[in-house]
Parts: C-alpha cells; structure tokens; sequence
C-alpha cells in the first residue's frame, strides 16, 4: 500500500472515529446527570464506593475529554497524539466491557448516554473494532496529510474544555437541552408501556438441582430424574437465554400504601394533573422545594391533582422530616428510584400530564408561577402556553449546539492565528 493510500486510510478513520466521539461526548455532556448516574453505577457494581465523592467532577470531565479528541480526529489536529488517546480510550474500555458482557454487573455501558443503547456484547465486539482502527491510526500517522499543528491541537482542547463546561452547567441546573429518556415531551406513557401483540417474550432456561448419596448435579427440564426417587430436590434457578421485548416504559408505577398502584388511574385522567419528582427526599434541594408547595396551591385552588412520586418510603424519617420543615400537603406516591432519575433530571422536578401525555417539565428552579400565568391567560388554562404541549425538533437543537461550538472554535483560532502573524511582523 502506497504511502498516500495509508494517508487516505487514516483520514478516513480519523472522521469516522471523530464522528462516533463526538456523538458518544455529545450525549453525555448535555445530561451530565445522566453520566453521573451511569458512573455511579459502576462504582456501586465494582465496590468502589470510597470514590464516588469525585464520580461527577470525573464524569464530566471524561466525557468533555471525549468530545474534545472527537473534534481533534474529526479536523486531523495532532495525529500523532490523537491516535495516542483513542489507544488510552480503548486500553481501559476494551477489557472493562469484556469484564461487563461476561459478568453483567450493569445492564447498560452508558456509552452513547440515553441516546443510544446496545447491549453488552455489542459495546465490547465496537470496542474491539475501534481498537483496532487505533493501532491502524497510531502506526500510520505520520501518513497523514492533515494539520500536525501542535497548537491547533492546545486551543481546540482548552476551547472545548471552556465550552462544554458552560453547557453541562447550564444542563445541570436547568434540564438537558436534549431529552433522549423514554419520559420525553410529547410521550404518551400508558402507549409507551405496551407490548406489541406478537412480540416476543424472555426465553429462560430453568435448571434444576437434586443430590444422590452426597453428590449434586444439576439438571435442565428436559432430562432431570422426574421418576428416579433416590434423588432428592435441592433447588433451581432461572438463566435468560434470550431477551424478548421490553417496551420503553416498563418499570413506571405509582404506588399508594393504602390504595395501591394509581398509575391506571392519573394517567387516564383527561384534565391536567402534575407530578412532583424527588427520586430520593433526603437529597432534595430544600431551598427551591417550597416551589411544590407554590404548586400544590394552585392545584388546589383551580381543582387539579398535585402527587409527589418518591422512592423514599411513606412514613419514614426522611420524608416526615421533609413534610415538617416544608409543610407539604399533598399526596406522596411510591416509585423506583432508578424511574424517577430518568423521568426529570432534577430533584425535585415537575413533570404536567394530561390524558397520560407529557406536556411539560422542570427542573425545580424554573417552575413558572401557574396562577399568574392563569390570570393573565383570562383563566383559561388552555391558553397557558407553559402547560401546552411543544414537543422539541431534538435535530434543530443538536444543528444550533453544533453551529455554534464550530463557529466559536474557528472563530478563536482565525483571532489566534491573525495575533501570530502580527507578532511575526
């Protein structure tokens, strides 16, 4: 192969690879909640609780580092060091998710974020791909044609850096600015909990065992000693062979001590009704959850129905400590925490429901005054543009963050460049 064959090679790799960091990065960094949540896990599965004081700081920062080497490959900065960090990037990811596929401690890698998901073999069978296109990068970069420039490579990084640090903070604070969880605007929740007819289930296989004189074995359906009673039933357990289909919503209740699970019943309700979140009460942002209260009222006042879904259990310490110190007087329903963290990424947050459809969400900080929008609105809540449904274009949303990351970078290197060139004068 020519030398200017190995450069086509590269550059073809170098954008392809770009492209995959930069989507991987993106994801992430727009929900830094989300990845928080995803390290966190994998903290928990390895017993490595002792660090999970930094897993947020270290979560955002991996995934700024990823997007920024996405951009770098992507514009052909450096190859020599590029290549160097997709190597690293595949050294640590390469075995991590071998170890996942075999032993399933986490049932999703969080590679792509709430974006994408592939299962764990999937993730490792990619991760040998992209290892491979590493070394192939690594050993032919000097082939490569594009800008070596060692300072381009400083300033799209110190850039990048600066940049997705705004955004996260902003996502953090607020809510992302693009919501690929299943609880998205627009979503109807009862539908999206359904199972297709014809789709197929969960394939097990269930193993049996049974002791004779002392010795154990273990048995499948099929040819277990049904009839031979000189063997003695010890126990059995179940192995997935095959996942079947899992609806988007499938883990969503709304469980009341006393009446049950009233999920049926607020989400066929064809007014407006409001769900407060707090995936755990004694983490809640207690300077901003009197705004549930401001909620409550104006559910109150206008006939509507205000619930509280938390996984803190009814009538413990935790949440008869919050009902005390806020003066809480509306409903407190039982959910998943794992649920609840990916309905609204904020603690708590507020999420409108009317006829089971997501018209809208909060993050706790930005809830609007509802009865003063009403009174402006002449009373009609139907004219509250805040509590009409406008389901977001996701790809105008990625188009704007993309246009003006670009814009910006090329912008501080053309200032840098013109600066460079006038000192050389």
């Amino acid at each position: 192969m020519s030398d200017q064959q190995k450069g086509n090679v590269v550059m073809a790799l170098q954008i392809l690879l770009g492209l995959v960091f930069l989507f991987s990065g993106f994801a992430k960094v727009i929900d830094p909640l989300g990845g928080w949540y995803k390290v966190d896990d994998y903290l928990t599965a390895f017993s490595w609780d002792g660090v999970k004081t930094l897993s947020f700081l270290g979560s955002v920062l991996l995934n700024i580092v990823e997007f920024a080497l996405g951009t770098c490959l992507l514009l052909g900065v450096w190859p020599r060091m590029t290549s160097i960090g997709v190597l690293i990037f595949m050294v640590i990811y390469t075995p991590l998710t071998l170890y996942i596929a075999i032993y399933n401690p986490v049932t999703d890698c969080g590679c792509f974020g709430e974006a994408l998901k592939i299962s764990n073999w999937q993730t490792f069978w990619k991760n040998v791909i992209f290892s491979i296109m590493g070394v192939i990068l690594y050993m032919w970069h000097e082939h490569s044609t594009r800008d070596k420039s060692i300072l381009k490579f400083i300033v799209v990084s110190a850039y990048t850096g600066l940049f997705l640090l705004v955004v996260s903070y902003y996502c953090y604070y607020n809510l992302p600015i693009i919501d690929f969880r299943p609880y998205s605007i627009g979503t109807n929740i009862p539908a999206s909990m359904e199972v297709p007819e014809g789709a197929p289930s969960d394939v097990y296989e269930t193993y049996l065992t049974y002791e004779k004189n002392g010795e154990k074995k273990e048995f499948t359906l099929q040819d277990y000693p049904k009839n031979d009673s000189t063997w003695t039933f010890v126990d059995s357990r179940s192995e997935l062979i095959e996942k079947g289909y899992e609806p988007p919503i499938h883990d969503f209740t709304m469980e009341d001590p006393d009446d049950g699970d009233l999920t049926e019943d607020v989400m066929a309700n064809e007014g407006f009704s409001f769900i407060a979140v707090s995936s755990r009460i004694d983490k809640a942002d207690m300077e901003q959850a009197h705004k549930i209260n401001e909620v409550h009222e104006f559910c109150e006042a206008n006939g509507l129905k205000l619930y509280m879904l938390t996984s803190t259990g009814i009538g413990s310490d935790e949440l008869n400590a919050f009902i005390q110190e806020t003066g809480a007087q509306y409903k407190f329903l039982n959910a998943d925490e794992i649920t609840l963290k990916t309905i609204v990424r904020s603690n708590p947050g507020l999420v409108l429901i009317k006829g089971g459809n997501v018209v809208n969400k909060w993050a706790v900080k930005n809830i609007p005054d509802f009865q003063k929008l009403l009174d402006e609105a002449g009373g009609d809540m139907e004219k509250v543009e805040e509590m009409q449904m406008h389901k977001p274009n996701n790809w105008a949303t990625a188009f704007i963050f993309f246009a003006i990351y670009f814009a910006g970078l090329f912008a501080v290197w053309y200032a840098i460049k013109k600066f460079l060139l006038k000192e050389e004068k």
